[in-house]
């Protein structure tokens, strides 16, 4: 940048300012090789944006909120705006929450924007994280990234819980409650535990005040942490694409982020910010005021969690109640072995790339996604923890189900009893014989062409249906994904006829790849020459 021009007339001041934070920052230099920065044009990549902004409205709602919640559980008489509540008894949370609802001006739409954007962001990470986990884009150089996300997911999940506990209200209670139990069956130190968090026997009088601070401090704090680096990744390692011709590893073929990404990006912003808002304005959430202030020795009909947290909540309701008696101790088997399995399923997914990384021994980088039916074992694992959510769903849910659908809850018990271990194994089954079908339909595809549906009748008086040939792009979308070989052991004997010794963990790599790799599990792509042959005339087009 120059401060003055050829003619020795001074620059306008703004230029002269630009110029002096330029020379010391370095800003128009950096800017000018980020700005060009290019960005695939494809619609699921959006959904990642979803995440991010219902973020950002979550964040500028809760700090607008903060300006008139009392996080105290210290006792009141309620004298409000809202009649059926006057003069009953509540926490200063409660009654807070009740003044936020009624009496200050927008606070009931941003309360309810609030808690819909929270339930939204959730969601929408989910359906990001199936996106990435079914198309693969979690492979190197990008496992730390996976893991940036799905801690995001974790962290955000309990971000959530400690939001919808902070009213005080008689269903966050019940919730507050079903922690508090879940935390005492913990051996040896879950009764030290409780206490500290609530301080003192449950309902203590802290635990509103410590949610909040790891509501709007500590968890914030992380995720927003966990954003950035999870953004500066993505920047760094460029966005996978889909294949297609003219996309390669080693580029990106898409839109610049100047000025065409940020238009579309400022204005889905807003898309995204205006729709969570007219969801808000339209479909009431947690109405504080119909339950009620939270008392210990009562119990909201009909008391579900917010959705994400069906699993830990049907993982308990599932399981038997199981108890053992040692030494005047009792080990709640019912409450924590479901404890220990949320995690562990949680973690198992967080492992993938890992795990996946292992069994094929690809060190590659990858730039490029899979379609999910190409690597059916993987999408059918996927859609086998999908399938298992849902039953649990079904379970934490189980006396909403008995209810409205006239069923016996003991029933719904059981039906989520064995089907924790039937319906995954089902779903895993016939989603990997989708995907190989879908396969022998793109290789009928690449070799004889799109089904057109004219038929032709051929001199000798056959009747054949007419196939269009495929386009150069097309046949390049159906055939440019990897078909890995599955991982061997190799010989037992060496050269001097001395046999080693296999691992017990090399023998599990070779069974794991050959499970995800082997004849059955893939069906070959068709080679040049088996095309050049069809194409030559040796079929009926």
């Amino acid at each position: 940048m120059s401060t003055a021009t050829d003619t020795g007339r001074q620059a306008p001041a703004g230029e002269r300012v630009a110029d002096w934070v330029d020379g010391r920052l370095g800003i128009y230099s950096m800017a000018k090789n980020s700005m060009r920065k290019i960005f695939p044009d494809h619609w699921s990549f959006m959904l990642g944006e979803i995440c991010l902004y219902s973020f950002i409205v979550i964040i500028l709602t809760g700090t607008y909120l903060t300006m008139f919640f009392h996080p105290s559980m210290n006792e009141v008489v309620y004298h409000g705006s809202y009649v059926p509540m006057q003069g009953v008894q509540m926490s200063e949370a409660y009654a807070s929450t009740l003044h936020i609802s009624f009496d200050v001006r927008g606070g009931l739409l941003i309360r309810q924007i609030h808690h819909w954007a929270a339930l939204i962001f959730i969601a929408a990470m989910i359906v990001h994280m199936m996106r990435v986990f079914f198309t693969g884009a979690f492979r190197k150089p990008r496992e730390i990234n996976w893991l940036f996300g799905f801690s995001l997911l974790f962290i955000g999940m309990f971000t959530g819980f400690t939001g919808y506990s902070l009213p005080d209200d008689l269903l966050s209670g019940t919730g507050v409650r079903f922690m508090e139990g879940a935390i005492l069956s913990v051996p040896v130190v879950g009764t030290y535990l409780s206490f500290f968090l609530y301080g003192g026997e449950f309902p203590g009088g802290d635990f509103v005040a410590r949610f909040y601070s790891f509501h709007i401090l500590l968890l914030p704090g992380i995720m927003i942490g966990l954003v950035v680096a999870h953004l500066t990744l993505v920047w760094v390692h460029k966005h996978t694409q889909f294949a297609g011709p003219g996309k390669t590893n080693n580029n990106v073929v898409g839109t610049p982020l100047l000025p065409v990404y940020t238009a579309k990006a400022g204005g889905f912003f807003f898309l995204v910010f205006g729709v969570i808002t007219a969801i808000a304005a339209i479909a009431t959430i947690n109405p504080i005021w119909a339950l009620g202030p939270y008392r210990p020795d009562h119990v909201s009909t009909g008391a579900q969690p917010d959705w994400y947290m069906g699993m830990p909540e049907g993982l308990v309701r599932a399981m038997p109640g199981w108890e053992i008696n040692l030494w005047g101790h009792t080990l709640v088997l019912g409450v924590f072995i479901p404890l220990l399995l949320f995690p562990l399923v949680l973690c198992s997914i967080a492992a993938w790339p890992f795990i996946e990384s292992w069994i094929t021994g690809d060190k590659r980088e990858h730039h490029i996604l899979d379609r999910p039916r190409n690597v059916p074992t993987r999408t059918a694992f996927g859609v086998a923890y999908l399938a298992e959510y849902m039953v649990l769903l079904i379970g934490g849910g189980n006396d909403m189900f008995a209810q409205y659908f006239h069923l016996s809850i003991n029933s719904i018990t059981w039906f989520v009893r064995i089907g924790f271990f039937v319906v995954p194994v089902v779903a895993f089954i016939v989603t990997k014989r989708i995907c190989l079908g879908l396969q022998r339909r793109d290789r009928d595809k690449v070799l004889h062409g799109r089904e057109t549906g004219v038929i032709k009748r051929l001199p000798h008086g056959e009747f054949v249906e007419v196939h269009e040939p495929l386009s150069q792009g097309k046949l390049h979308t159906l055939t440019s994904h990897e078909q890995y070989q599955p991982v061997e052991i190799g010989p037992t004997v060496d050269e001097n006829g001395v046999e080693r010794k296999v691992k017990a963990t090399e023998k599990l790599r070779a069974k794991l790849s050959k499970g995800f790799y082997a004849e059955n599990n893939q069906i070959p792509k068709p080679t040049a020459e088996e095309y050049k042959e069809i194409q030559s005339g040796h079929g009926h087009h």
